[in-house]
């Protein structure tokens, strides 16, 4: 039995919680996964996994092994990459998940880049805002937007967005341009609200160094950053978003900044992967890589 093949099958099952998920994930027979843990678990003489008709769980002796496998795992694809044919280079796939206006502005215009420095690795990129389990998902890293809460991550911050409260300049010629945050009685919103969660955001003032958070009423809510800027222009309402993503509205003149004394606070971007990844070579090269792309965005 290949013990590495056999300590990979096993992680990604535990991982995934099925046999089935895994070996699809791992491109084998789920008949060659099944027989791999017999036979794993005949050789340490334990039960590692409890099976039911529909879940898959490890045993105590099984969540010992299985992050002991992890770690190993890590190690022994570190010292291939520093001690192989191509000397430092990593290959192999890398799954990862960004943001999506993030990643259309800073990521993918410089993929090639990425790709001509390191040839061997594939990329398989997730976009979106929602929340993903990176274990569970098999996914080696995320980008993110915001403050963290998950501290059973590895975060490394890679940039920090300047945020602009904004409307339309049809919409402002319309209904005034507040110079103050008391002005903002008997405007209206484009409001943004979390897909995950259902939670709507208010917008956030920074006045004398604390933060003030101001609820305004609208006639559009939205989930979508895309659409968030979108309903801007269209005159919908006031909107707070980081000023990347309407930066050429802003240059054009069909969308104005207010407010702008009381700006809040800029919008940390992180970078976020498991701790077990942390020794991964193409994790580490992927991270550092991304965090140069994004220095544009500070």
């Amino acid at each position: 039995m290949d013990r590495f093949n056999a300590m990979r099958i096993f992680t990604r099952i535990v991982e995934l919680k099925s046999f089935s998920k895994a070996a699809d994930d791992l491109q084998i027979p789920a008949a060659t996964a099944t027989y791999t843990i017999k036979q794993l678990e005949a050789r340490l003489g334990v039960r590692l996994l409890q099976r039911t008709t529909r879940h898959v769980s490890a045993t105590l002796d099984g969540q010992a092994y299985y992050h002991r496998c992890v770690r190993i795992l890590a190690d022994v694809e570190e010292t291939e990459a520093g001690f192989g044919n191509s000397g430092v280079a990593p290959r192999g796939k890398l799954r990862v998940d960004l943001q999506g206006t993030l990643a259309q502005h800073y990521v993918l215009p410089r993929l090639a880049e990425f790709f001509e420095r390191y040839p061997d690795l594939e990329l398989e990129i997730g976009m979106g805002d929602r929340l993903v389990d990176l274990v569970r998902d098999g996914i080696d890293c995320v980008l993110r937007v915001g403050e963290l809460r998950d501290s059973n991550m590895v975060a490394r911050r890679v940039a920090t967005l300047q945020q602009v409260t904004c409307a339309s300049a049809a919409y402002l010629d319309k209904y005034g341009t507040p110079a103050t945050l008391d002005d903002l009685a008997g405007h209206r919103a484009v409001n943004f609200y979390s897909a995950s969660s259902g939670k709507m955001f208010p917008f956030d003032f920074m006045v004398d160094g604390e933060g003030r958070s101001i609820t305004l009423p609208g006639i559009v809510t939205v989930s979508n950053a895309d659409a968030y800027a979108a309903c801007c222009a269209s005159h919908l309402g006031l909107v707070q978003l980081p000023r990347y993503h309407v930066a050429g509205l802003l240059e054009s003149g069909a969308l104005r900044e207010v407010l702008g004394a009381w700006r809040p606070k800029p919008m940390p971007v992180s970078v976020l992967y498991p701790h077990a990844r942390q020794l991964s070579p193409r994790v580490r090269v992927f991270v550092d890589w991304i965090t140069d792309a994004m220095s544009a965005a500070s």
